[in-house]
């Protein structure tokens, strides 16, 4: 019924062709990622060895070089169903949460009182809290830079 012109089979075939003979090169060419170190004569005696770390300046602290991480927590904080408030003051927003190196949680109001949480642990601040963005030598650094 309804015919294509001649010419639009032959363009479509040189095409085909094309893209093959393209295929068939890069097939033959290994990929770049794929390549191989050479090894240094066995007489020379100096092994280049490229390290796979960034600098020691680049590189963030361990968990073991810290003592803890903590992050800042501005809604109620609801734990097991209700909302935690400071046994000391009564505060119940504005928190400081603090995950220690043996993976206990503190938590800190705005009034300075520090009290540790046993119904939260550092699987629940991992979740929670976002990525590190500073590094503060000294606690008061940290919390002045979270604004208490």
């Amino acid at each position: 019924m309804f015919r294509r012109p001649a010419r639009v089979d032959r363009e479509f075939r040189e095409a085909q062709r094309e893209s093959l003979a393209l295929l068939q090169m890069h097939a033959q060419e290994p990929p770049p990622f794929d390549n191989v170190q050479a090894e240094a004569p066995a007489g020379s005696g100096s092994e280049a060895v490229v390290p796979d770390l960034p600098p020691a300046d680049l590189l963030a602290p361990s968990q073991q070089d810290v003592e803890g991480v903590m992050m800042r927590w501005m809604q109620p904080l609801v734990i097991d169903g209700e909302v935690h408030s400071c046994p000391t003051c009564g505060a119940y927003r504005d928190w400081i949460v603090f995950c220690m190196r043996d993976e206990s949680v503190w938590l800190r109001c705005r009034a300075g009182h520090q009290v540790q949480e046993p119904r939260l642990d550092a699987a629940w601040f991992n979740r929670n809290s976002g990525p590190a963005d500073h590094w503060h030598p000294t606690l008061e650094d940290g919390l002045r830079h979270l604004g208490h």
